[in-house]
């Protein structure tokens, strides 16, 4: 047995119980938090940011090292590095029913590496994860969320679509590209930004017309667009929904430019 199919073993037996999520989103204050979405186990970081942060500028990766990078880099690769591919799959195909589930191993070992902060041993565990199985949506919304997390906006928004591309009725992947979205938007002021951010969260909330983070990112959402009684609106729907996950910088930001029409925050301005 190689030092490898060693290594996978160890792995998988030492992690099993590490792969359970939850059904609903955790609450993030600007930290790594798990979730389960529907079919696959996976973990939800972009949408759980402050709904309006100033610290995310797009960026492009300067990395060399292919294994760091998205997809490989998206690059050729050398004649070293297909036999080492080869090799890493021959020893899956020995120690997993398939590679699907070998696909889902390691994309969970990668959602529990962005649980630790550790992104760029995230990005490889989701790179091989994609090696695997190219149609594993959860591959590419890893990856998109470890491109969001370094501050490259473009290439999360690229990876995340590539997601939605494979499972378009994903409602926490749909709602993160929007996320995304909304954010780039605060720097391109590219308008295209928010109509594809609307139509995420409008078929989100098609699909989970109870999912509070969607209301809650389509009240920034409006917000952005001035459509401040549709803001109130959306607010009003998350304080229904899930009062904690109210932002109140935000709750502020939307009071300035016009009242709560319920009344109900307006206090929060003073």
């Amino acid at each position: 047995m190689s030092f490898a199919t060693i290594q996978i073993l160890l792995a998988r037996y030492k992690f099993t119980i590490l792969t359970l999520r939850m059904k609903n989103y955790f609450l993030g204050l600007l930290i790594l938090n798990l979730s389960l979405n529907s079919q696959a186990q996976t973990a939800q970081f972009i949408s759980t940011k402050t709904t309006d942060s100033n610290t995310t500028t797009d960026k492009s990766p300067t990395i060399k090292n292919q294994h760091l990078l998205p997809l490989f880099g998206e690059t050729t690769k050398s004649m070293q590095q297909i036999e080492m591919d080869i090799k890493f799959l021959s020893d899956c195909d020995q120690n997993f029913e398939s590679r699907t589930e070998a696909s889902k191993f390691f994309s969970d070992r990668g959602w529990s590496y962005l649980q630790e902060g550790q992104l760029d041993t995230a990005c490889y565990r989701f790179n091989l994860s994609w090696l695997l199985n190219n149609k594993n949506a959860d591959c590419y919304w890893g990856l998109g969320v470890v491109c969001f997390q370094k501050g490259y906006l473009t290439d999360a928004e690229r990876i995340l679509r590539k997601g939605i591309d494979i499972d378009s009725n994903n409602v926490g992947l749909l709602v993160d590209l929007a996320t995304v979205d909304v954010i780039h938007f605060k720097e391109s002021k590219d308008n295209w930004e928010l109509q594809e951010a609307d139509q995420l969260l409008g078929h989100a909330l098609r699909l989970d017309s109870t999912n509070a983070t969607a209301y809650l990112k389509k009240a920034v959402l409006e917000y952005h667009k001035k459509n401040y009684d549709v803001s109130w609106r959306n607010l009003h729907k998350v304080k229904e929904l899930d009062i904690t996950l109210l932002d109140f910088d935000f709750i502020r930001d939307l009071a300035e430019c016009k009242p709560d029409p319920l009344g109900f925050f307006n206090a929060v301005k003073e």
